[in-house]
């Protein structure tokens, strides 16, 4: 069998790590199952703890947020981008040093806690600027920022996330804004904090002490590829962002340890796989062909996404899969991969 053998797979980890959006709610709304799937981790007593690369919240309305969903969480289990970049700006400049912010509010208060003065002009001289998520960030912001950098202000961005999850789909996240003022100095960031770098991952892994720490994220190019460079497990949940498709695709950074349909596989040994090195599972079979792959078998859809994978990361370039049974067309149907 593929799915995890015998314990539940959260018993093999002394810290679960939870994203937020696209795992634990989506924008504002609890995800189904998610509630239920946190709640009882902390009714047997295990530890838990939440990285997210969104820089519009501090901390404590993170965990007021969760808190008001049925989730009780304290502001020291919520380790954010925001919270990061004002730390790593603290740790670089004198107190009370201008620093030009670019997002929402909650960010100027990070920067403002650390004892650092929040600006929003270049002629007010400031030393960085620090750049995330913010719905109101518009072009009088990026402008200000440009002629800070181009007069040699540090740029950090809090994250470069190209969307974010929304009830209507992806949205532009904080890597598109980036992208647009990275265009515009013709220059990349001088730092990034939030994931995929490895810093709040191996935050929140330090608490864990000797114990192992399981990563659990919607997404393969933030929490999956931050997971894998901070040297730990991880599992993909496909309620957010990341796809089946672009699981398939994935290079070798991105590549999950597990994956399940939602949070249910931390505790059901049959509603996880894992897909890390398993070339094969019970009742399917993909093989390479000359314009693609082609799934065979009959089973549960889970164990024919292990095959898939195994099989899709043998070769170099993205191939197209197509079903060999029935039973397979409608594995890949519930998947949402073209067929």
């Amino acid at each position: 069998m593929s799915e995890v053998a015998g314990d539940r797979l959260v018993d093999g980890y002394e810290l679960v790590v939870f994203d937020l959006d696209g795992v634990i709610y989506l924008i504002d709304r609890p995800i189904p199952g998610a509630v239920e799937a946190v709640g009882r981790l902390h009714a047997e007593g295990r530890s838990v703890a939440y990285a997210t690369n969104n820089a519009s919240r501090r901390s404590s309305e993170v965990a007021d947020l969760l808190t008001g969903m049925g989730v009780p969480a304290s502001p020291d289990e919520v380790l954010t981008s925001a919270a990061a970049a004002a730390e790593l700006l603290r740790d670089r400049f004198p107190t009370g040093a201008p620093v030009l912010v670019v997002g929402a509010e909650a960010l100027r208060a990070e920067v403002r806690a650390v004892g650092l003065t929040p600006v929003t002009r270049a002629d007010e001289s400031p030393v960085a600027v620090v750049q995330g998520y913010g719905p109101q960030v518009g072009w009088v912001d990026l402008a200000e920022a440009a002629v800070a950098v181009r007069g040699g202000a540090t740029w950090i961005a809090t994250n470069t996330d190209r969307t974010l999850p929304s009830g209507r789909g992806p949205l532009p996240g904080n890597g598109s804004l980036v992208a647009a003022l990275r265009h515009a100095l013709d220059r990349a960031p001088d730092l990034v904090v939030g994931k995929p770098e490895p810093a709040l991952f191996a935050t929140a892994a330090r608490r864990a002490g000797q114990g192992r720490t399981l990563v659990v994220g919607d997404r393969l190019d933030t929490d999956i590829e931050g997971a894998r460079r901070a040297g730990l497990d991880s599992l993909l949940v496909l309620t957010g962002v990341s796809d089946v498709p672009e699981l398939l695709a994935a290079p070798p950074r991105r590549r999950p340890t597990y994956v399940a349909k939602d949070l249910a596989g931390l505790f059901d040994p049959a509603a996880v796989v894992e897909v890390a090195g398993k070339p094969s599972a019970e009742g399917w079979s993909a093989t390479v062909t000359g314009d693609g792959l082609q799934l065979h078998g009959a089973g549960r859809p889970l164990d024919a996404l292990v095959v898939l994978c195994a099989a899709a990361w043998s070769v170099e370039s993205k191939p197209a899969v197509r079903p060999g049974t029935p039973e397979a067309r409608r594995a890949l149907e519930a998947f949402g991969v073209p067929a």
